[in-house]
């Protein structure tokens, strides 16, 4: 097993605990504007965002911190022994929790688990299977979604593989009383003294950005690779609203251009983070 990579950011050490690699048509998928031609044509993406046939490279991990002496994960992936409609999230078995406990945080020891969103590979390893039960990973955190984001989904009528997720996933956190759910104003919310949450929202109602400290962001899936910093009108296949998933793509990348804010990609592979700059009316991603 290799040493998760850090970054040090003030007084920050921010972990990326990686689960997988996404399958390399992941990227057609996810984000079907992203033509092979328009990756050419920002050779900055390779050959860590893409390679030289423009397929777009994914990954699935989550980040983990220590702030204001409370542990922090943000995002728990797809999880282990789900069943899932997706075959490559179906029934994995990864070495995840090892990772994290290399990384220095085992499952008891977290405090806080931030989640961006509802969605199946932001949400997995909220719990683990013992026996025939589902069961919180992570029992002595607190969970963290936004009232808006859990509203949203208790309306919705659900497909049979999005209700096996928050069958398996979702309820079981809920049940044993350990989810928060927050009222995130337009403004943000501090949650304790250098993590912020705030709201952008388009892939899902209630999507959260995660700021660390003064210098370092969290996207979530506002911004699912660096291929959105050459054409921020790129939006995912499963973007609930586009048009909002866009103005808070652009709104985020405006806001962080020419800053020394470290931007932290849950998707982006390898290097994983970077600066935002301008590039003649769009932006780019310069590595830290």
């Amino acid at each position: 097993m290799t040493t998760s990579p850090s970054w040090t950011v003030g007084n920050l050490t921010i972990h990326r605990i990686d689960e997988i690699a996404l399958p390399r048509p992941t990227g057609a998928w996810l984000l079907p504007a992203a033509t092979p031609e328009l990756v050419a044509e920002n050779a900055w993406l390779q050959p860590h965002f893409a390679d030289n046939d423009g397929t777009l490279n994914l990954n699935s991990h989550t980040f983990a911190v220590t702030i204001d002496g409370l542990r922090v994960l943000v995002d728990t992936g797809i999880g282990n022994g789900k069943t899932r409609a997706n075959p490559a999230w179906d029934n994995l078995d990864t070495d995840y929790l090892q990772r994290l406990d290399a990384a220095g945080y085992s499952p008891e020891s977290i405090d806080l688990v931030v989640l961006t969103h509802l969605h199946t590979d932001h949400v997995g390893w909220n719990t683990q299977r013992h026996n025939d039960k589902w069961l919180p990973t992570f029992p002595n955190a607190r969970y963290l979604t936004s009232r808006t984001e859990w509203e949203f989904w208790a309306d919705y009528e659900m497909d049979e593989p999005r209700q096996q997720m928050f069958d398996d996933s979702i309820h079981p956190i809920n049940d044993a009383g350990l989810l928060d759910i927050l009222n995130v104003p337009d403004s943000g919310l501090d949650v304790t003294p250098g993590l912020r949450l705030f709201p952008t929202p388009g892939h899902t109602p209630g999507h959260l950005a995660v700021q660390l400290g003064d210098a370092a962001l969290i996207t979530g899936d506002c911004i699912h690779h660096p291929v959105q910093f050459a054409d921020p009108t790129i939006g995912s296949c499963v973007d609930i609203d586009p048009r909002r998933a866009e103005t808070s793509r652009r709104a985020l990348l405006e806001s962080l251009t020419g800053t020394r804010t470290l931007l932290l990609g849950t998707h982006f592979p390898p290097p994983t983070t970077g600066f935002v700059v301008g590039d003649e009316g769009s932006y780019r991603l310069v590595s830290a």
